[in-house]
């Protein structure tokens, strides 16, 4: 059972800390290209130095995924992968030998579809750390946090450049760690970010003691190290996934499956040593 002092999460950003290094974030979409593809990469991504791991579940019509991930969901829907799904996928790598705190990245309406009640037991059963759920505003999200807390899940916001006074309180019900998005938009990679990121990371340290961790649009080895500068950890989404898109001819095939997985590793490797 998960709880909020043995919670893998909490005791990463902890460990790193100490260690004055910050978290590497990878998102995968899980069942993209297949379940058990999924969970070689998982493997993979420990392998290549991943601290904690987002999983995304696929969703039909997303508000905050741009089109790399939005094909990826579309390839893992395919497959008929749900929420209970993705679940079952993040037990599954633990039993595996995984060690990685996993963050369930889901909109709120396959949470709702499933209920409450269920949705929670079946985290704690499931073993997950952490929780995002980009369409859910501060202002509606009380319950959730309450029973986020009540089974030591870690409720983790998005904070944007544009939240200006909304970041207090935002900030002032979060445990896990705060997401910073680094760009106004969908995710996707880029070359270049929002103007005032750096001040805007800077007031939402000034706000909270929880670790915070940028994301939206970092893609490259020296992006990641501009960001470590300034925050505890990052987080690397469709540049990855755009990787898996890519290498999904080598996957499918059983000669060329290993080269495909070598080629995902050594990609999130680089993220860590440009």
């Amino acid at each position: 059972m998960t709880t909020e002092t043995t919670n893998r999460m909490d005791l990463v950003f902890r460990k790193l800390k100490a260690e004055e290094q910050m978290a590497l974030i990878p998102f995968l979409t899980v069942g993209d290209p297949d379940l058990e593809t999924t969970l070689a990469i998982i493997s993979e991504l420990e392998a290549a130095g991943a601290d904690i791991l987002e999983l995304g579940v696929p969703y039909s019509d997303p508000l905050a995924d741009g089109p790399v991930i939005q094909r990826a969901s579309a390839r893992a829907l395919r497959g008929e992968v749900h929420l209970r799904t993705c679940m079952e996928t993040a037990l599954k790598a633990r039993q595996a030998g995984s060690n990685l705190p996993f963050i369930l990245f889901s909109y709120y309406n396959p949470i709702l579809q499933m209920g409450l009640d269920t949705f929670f037991a079946e985290l704690n059963a499931h073993e997950i750390s952490g929780l995002i759920i980009p369409d859910l505003p501060v202002e509606e999200s009380d319950e959730m946090r309450r029973r986020s807390s009540e089974v030591g899940v870690n409720l983790i916001p998005l904070v944007a450049p544009t939240s200006s006074e909304r970041i207090a309180k935002i900030v002032s019900g979060a445990s896990g760690f705060i997401y910073c998005v680094s760009s106004l938009g969908v995710t996707g990679e880029r070359s270049t970010f929002h103007a005032d990121v750096d001040d805007f990371i800077d007031s939402v340290r000034q706000a909270t003691d929880l670790p915070v961790a940028v994301g939206f649009g970092i893609s490259t080895g020296e992006q990641v190290a501009r960001f470590a500068q300034i925050c505890d950890g990052v987080v690397v989404g469709s540049a990855i996934v755009r990787k898996i898109e890519e290498v999904i001819p080598l996957l499918d095939h059983p000669a060329t499956r290993n080269e495909g997985l070598l080629q995902i590793r050594e990609f999130v490797a680089q993220l860590k040593r440009p």
